[in-house]
């Protein structure tokens, strides 16, 4: 079942590390919705061109921070995809959130506005990390915000933390875990600290006022995080996913498993299957064109070859894998037998392993994920 994406453009300030599109001034926020709204209804027939409402299992209110949104904003935006698509009754609606917005009056207008999964990004429960990637909160706040969560009524909680920073020992990413394990957050999301051109932290360290990633101390707490994890409970159903009981975020899981998708709002991307759109990642233009009654992206028309490698990316990251009947339905018995052949490298290796008809990292593999697709993809 499809998912719909939003893209709320807007931050309180810019953490040093992120090259998300956002603007940390908010004066054109209300046009921006209704920019938004209108764009909900131009793309009601994304999924099919018929007089039925697409039905939806799934809704993500990312950014930015979507939690600096009013809740009459939210409830707005609500509302206008309730118009135009049919949003199943057990949907997952997902909203990020800086903990320093979550309040108990906040989280519970949330709750009514039919939030509910919280994604909560806390990044590091270690105070001198957070202060240097000028993140908006202290981990007081974080903890606060968690405990006012589950207090309120969110059962279905995720927490973003990042690894791999300089200067963090193995004892303090340790630590971070074991605070993840000793709440019994059900979901946790973990991605190594990527320097991304143009931003701060990229600046910071080509003026040596910072220092640069440590490969091998990030790959060190890549096996840290899989190896307590697992020991904790954790199924590593994604190689940055981890959950207690089943608790996969169905968003995401649709985007790894090769579902469609809409993304609303400025940079936000969407498929349906025969191609990809990219909307403008300027929210003046994004406000523009919609106001004149004309979509703000560009299309991306993709060969089978694309198809394929997209799909095979993705798929290997998960539990699931890459599976050797969705190949053969959707791109053929050569492109198969190909995948079956070239695999066989991989198994020798100890990357892979075949498990009921699906490709499948094993623990080294993933380590080397990017390495194995790019080898794997169909370039003639």
């Amino acid at each position: 079942m499809p998912g719909i994406y939003i893209h709320i453009p807007y931050c309180r300030k810019a953490c040093h590390y992120c090259d998300f599109h956002f603007s940390t001034t908010l004066s054109s926020k209300a046009q921006m919705i209704g920019a938004m709204k209108k764009e909900i209804e131009m793309q009601k027939n994304f999924f099919e061109d018929t007089h039925q409402k697409a039905l939806i299992n799934s809704i993500y209110f990312g950014g930015g921070t979507p939690s600096l949104l009013q809740i009459e904003e939210l409830k707005d935006l609500m509302d206008t995809l309730h118009q135009y698509f049919q949003i199943d009754q057990h949907a997952e609606i997902t909203l990020e959130a800086n903990p320093d917005d979550l309040n108990p009056f906040k989280l519970q207008e949330l709750l009514e506005a039919s939030i509910n999964r919280l994604s909560i990004g806390v990044q590091s429960f270690y105070q001198p990390h957070l202060k240097e990637m000028n993140r908006a909160h202290d981990v007081s706040m974080a903890l606060k915000s968690i405990e006012d969560a589950r207090r309120i009524g969110f059962s279905n909680i995720s927490v973003d933390l990042i690894y791999g920073i300089p200067d963090q020992s193995n004892a303090m990413w340790t630590e971070n875990l074991d605070m993840v394990f000793k709440l019994d957050i059900p979901h946790l999301s973990c991605y190594s600290l990527t320097v991304e051109p143009g931003t701060a932290l990229a600046h910071f360290i080509r003026k040596g006022s910072r220092k640069d990633v440590d490969e091998e101390m990030a790959a060190s707490h890549f096996h840290m995080l899989m190896k307590q994890a697992a020991e904790n409970g954790y199924e590593q159903y994604e190689i940055s996913n981890f959950c207690k009981n089943g608790m996969y975020s169905k968003h995401n899981s649709n985007y790894w498993k090769a579902e469609k998708f809409l993304g609303i709002g400025p940079s936000a991307h969407s498929f349906n299957g025969l191609y990809r759109q990219s909307n403008v990642s300027n929210n003046q233009q994004y406000i523009k064109s919609i106001s004149e009654g004309k979509l703000p992206h560009t299309i991306e028309n993709l060969t089978e070859n694309e198809k394929y490698n997209e799909y095979l990316m993705v798929s290997l990251r998960t539990i699931w894998g890459c599976s050797f009947q969705y190949v053969e339905k959707n791109f053929g018995t050569k492109v198969l037998l190909d995948l079956e052949k070239s695999a066989q490298r991989f198994l020798q290796m100890g990357l892979i392993h075949i498990n009921q008809g699906n490709v499948v990292l094993t623990t080294k593999g993933k380590l080397l994920a990017d390495y194995v697709s790019r080898e794997l993809f169909r370039t003639d």
